[in-house]
């Protein structure tokens, strides 16, 4: 790969759109549930699964269901994404939102 190309790649990447939304991580062993948001939900579970594998997540009972159980049983979906076209303000107002409905809809933990 040339410089040229590899510039043109980079400025690609940044300059896709960041999608926030709320996320879901469940452990299939026990059927344990959390609920986070993410004002980047498309990259957010690969830094979760580093914290995690590190033992070095900040959600206490996230890492002792990890830690208990294996990497396999544990599954990472995207609930809800919002439109990239919200303010930062109304998309922070939405997020605790629709991250509070879906923690009461599967009766899980919040992250």
């Amino acid at each position: 790969m040339n410089a040229e190309h590899r510039k043109t790649l980079i400025a690609a990447y940044k300059e896709q759109p960041t999608i926030a939304g709320v996320f879901a991580v469940q452990c299939t062993a026990t059927g344990e549930a959390w609920v986070g948001q993410s004002r980047h939900i498309d990259t957010h579970r690969n830094g979760l699964w580093f914290t995690l594998k590190l033992g070095s997540c900040p959600h206490a009972d996230l890492q002792r269901a990890w830690t208990a159980h294996q990497p396999e049983d544990f599954r990472f979906e995207q609930l809800d994404r919002l439109s990239p076209d919200l303010s930062d303000m109304a998309q922070k107002d939405e997020l605790k939102r629709r991250a509070a409905l879906w923690t009461r809809r599967l009766s899980a933990r919040p992250l």
